[in-house]
């Protein structure tokens, strides 16, 4: 039996999967707020619970916002900041008394559509998060790829490739520098660009219904979007050149992008023709923690 555990900012879900990943159980609970110790605990006991229902223990796999720091072995760029600088991994093998994989949760999602979700079968997959924030993870041969700074696939906090006069020098990002991807085709991104041309302000889903319904402003900034996500992944594609580049998160819900995004992202692709596929996640919010079940 293999657990997996979504450690969320607001909530910790775990789901346990038998061996040919069908699901068996699936609970979750609230994150205590800013409480380490108390985080561990949760995990604890939802791993307790789940093996005492099940009857019988498996293995665990957490998956996190940020990464194991090479240099310190502690949990580093995570937005839950309490659990920046902690120990993580080393407290819940103490705490379970097994072995435990950690890995980012972009990377669990990457996993998850790699190994029976929508890029099954595929020998490099790009999973791309685009939400409130924008992350990926990359899988290979069905394995994550962490890279040697346990970086690998954190495409949202490089600079918009090939910009236009307008979108220089870019808005400002939290990582303290400008006209990273992030503040593009983030959620929240696309809400300040739209704002910033046209003075209103519309969440992403009212953005794409107006241009459904013939709103030109709305149409011009989804456009603008396409456009912006087509010359982000062409970027990927000429650096890594996937398979399938799978899509996650709020904005993946957005159906025309599958077959704009495609029809134009060969302008800037180094290829006579491109045959990278552009996909729909399969398991959705559910791939995180099947992802960190995975592991």
């Amino acid at each position: 039996m293999r657990l997996g555990i979504d450690l969320g900012g607001t909530k910790i879900e775990i789901v346990a999967l038998d061996d040919q990943g069908v699901e068996r159980l699936r609970r979750r609970v609230p994150t205590p707020c800013g409480d380490y110790s108390a985080t561990l605990q949760a995990i604890a006991g939802l791993v307790q619970e789940a093996e005492t229902e099940l009857g019988q223990c498996g293995s665990v796999g957490i998956g996190t916002p940020g990464a194991i720091s090479r240099a310190t072995g502690r949990l580093k760029n995570s937005n839950s900041v309490h659990l920046n600088g902690q120990p993580i991994l080393q407290d819940l093998e103490a705490l379970l008394g097994r072995p435990v994989k950690i890995a980012n949760d972009a990377n669990c999602f990457a996993l998850s559509e790699a190994t029976d979700g929508a890029a099954a079968g595929a020998a490099v997959v790009f999973g791309v998060i685009i939400g409130t924030g924008t992350g990926a993870g990359i899988v290979v041969d069905g394995k994550i790829l962490t890279g040697a700074n346990g970086i690998a696939g954190e495409w949202g906090h490089n600079p918009l490739p090939w910009p236009e006069a307008q979108e220089l020098p870019g808005p400002q990002c939290y990582c303290g520098r400008r006209g990273c991807i992030e503040t593009f085709l983030s959620g929240p991104g696309m809400v300040k660009l739209h704002q910033q041309d046209t003075g209103e302000t519309l969440s992403p889903e009212e953005i794409v219904a107006r241009a459904f319904a013939s709103d030109l402003a709305c149409e011009h900034s989804l456009r603008a979007y396409e456009n912006r996500l087509a010359r982000s992944l062409a970027h990927v594609i000429n650096i890594l050149d996937p398979d399938v580049i799978v899509l996650g998160g709020g904005m993946s819900n957005i159906e025309r992008l599958y077959t704009r995004v495609p029809e134009i992202w060969g302008r800037w692709v180094f290829s006579d023709r491109v045959d990278t596929r552009l996909v729909r996640h399969r398991f959705g919010d559910s791939s995180g923690v099947r992802g960190a079940a995975w592991l």
